[in-house]
């Protein structure tokens, strides 16, 4: 993942996770996921001994942190079956499914993170309707997008595909305010907001990179 590239292909998000799957480490492997990650394990709760999840898991990057924290159960759901594929080395406790249309009974998860993937959804309210769906009466949210600052700049989420072009995965800008707006429909109200900054030499050192929010089902 780069902040911005050499005029890349865009595709859409189940073609461009297909053919990143076998080069994505379930692990921050660049600066900005090291940015993200760090402001969202910031805001995650406890979660040991509780019912948790993964969602757009990807390779189980963050499935691997639940399970290390001690969580009671750690579910994994991601829309690429590729990416399942790599997270079967962590868990096998793995669902296909789209954000939108999540197989999981309601009010069945404590903690639920959600890390770089909201972005890939145009309609953000509903998006946070269906996960809030699955929270407890009081279970938490952790997720993380792009922060809009860079969206808006032209940054681009992209990788290197085989073949050597540079691909980026389709992705929609949602402002603070569209964040606010969308949790308060959803049921849940947001009680930590994180903005880390480009902290390494950069042409944007000094900017918000990340938006990371926790919210909590009322």
């Amino acid at each position: 993942m780069r902040f911005f590239s050499r005029k890349p292909v865009e595709l859409n998000v189940p073609e461009a996770y297909a053919r990143w799957a076998a080069s994505y480490a379930p692990d921050a492997h660049n600066p900005l996921m090291a940015l993200e990650q760090r402001a969202v394990l910031e805001l995650l709760p406890e979660v040991a001994g509780r019912a948790t999840l993964d969602l757009a898991c990807g390779s189980g990057r963050y499935l691997k942190q639940l399970i290390q924290r001690g969580a009671a159960r750690a579910v994994g759901v991601d829309l690429s079956l590729p990416m399942l594929i790599r997270a079967r080395a962590i868990s096998t406790l793995l669902a296909q499914a789209d954000l939108l249309a999540l197989p999981l009974t309601a009010s069945s998860f404590d903690v639920i993170v959600c890390a770089l993937a909201i972005g890939h959804v145009a309609d953000l309210a509903r998006a946070l309707v269906e996960i809030g769906r699955t929270l407890v009466p009081g279970g938490v949210l952790v997720y993380s997008d792009f922060h809009p600052f860079g969206v808006l700049a032209g940054w681009k989420r992209t990788f290197r595909a085989d073949d050597g072009r540079d691909i980026a995965v389709r992705h929609h800008v949602h402002l603070y305010e569209d964040h606010l707006a969308a949790c308060r429909a959803a049921g849940l109200t947001i009680e930590d907001v994180r903005e880390p900054r480009i902290e390494f030499e950069h042409k944007w050192r000094g900017y918000p990179a990340v938006l990371a929010i926790r919210a909590r089902r009322v």
